[in-house]
């Protein structure tokens, strides 16, 4: 497994060279909200899609 470091150069070397400060701070806090969305998918921490489904129905009844 990569440092966070490595992952952060690995970041820097895909993304354009005339990034500011905040387009390099968002694809750092996008990736960490991907990884954190994948390890809570792979410890079974998810909604099924018929819960979400049933929850939207609610919501959007309101």
């Amino acid at each position: 497994m990569k440092t966070a470091k490595e992952q952060v150069l690995e970041l820097l070397r895909q993304i354009p060279e005339d990034s500011s400060l905040e387009d390099i701070q968002y694809h750092i806090y996008v990736r960490q909200k991907v990884e954190k969305g994948l390890e809570a998918a792979k410890e079974g921490r998810v909604v099924p899609h018929e819960e979400v489904v049933n929850r939207m129905r609610r919501w959007l009844e309101r």
